[in-house]
């Protein structure tokens, strides 16, 4: 996997994806121009534990009909200012049975999330799961 970034100006800086894709990131602290690097970390956790638990209730067959993650994350107060502490929340929307949903979200967890397996040699990640059906 290859990745860059080049400087554009200011705080700007385009980010390029093996893949070919492109994202701007706004190291500034308003973050006007799009999110700043370690915004777009903390949205890589909650993507790459979000493809797991769907792909893991998918494979359960569970009636899953939507799913967001959110996460707070506090940082170091002085740089190097990585994450202590995160916590996940996963809003399931469908009859998903609570085991089920709580399996899913263990295994995304502790076996198959990269994200948050390198991340949690850094910070305390914990989570809560809500379930609308």
């Amino acid at each position: 996997m290859i990745a860059s970034a080049e400087w554009n100006n200011g705080e700007l800086y385009e980010g390029k994806s093996q893949s070919g894709h492109t994202i701007l990131m706004d190291a500034a602290a308003e973050h006007k121009a799009g999110p700043s690097p370690m915004e777009l970390v903390l949205t890589a956790l909650c993507g790459c534990t979000s493809v797991d638990v769907v792909s893991i209730l998918e494979k359960k067959r569970e009636p899953l009909e939507g799913l967001t993650v959110t996460a707070e994350a506090e940082q170091a107060p002085a740089p190097p200012r990585t994450f202590t502490k995160i916590h996940l929340t996963y809003r399931i929307k469908g009859k998903v049975s609570q085991k089920a949903a709580e399996d899913a979200v263990s295994l995304s967890k502790n076996k198959y999330c990269s994200v948050s397996k390198m991340l949690e040699k850094a910070a305390t990640i914990d989570y809560s799961i809500e379930i609308e059906s």
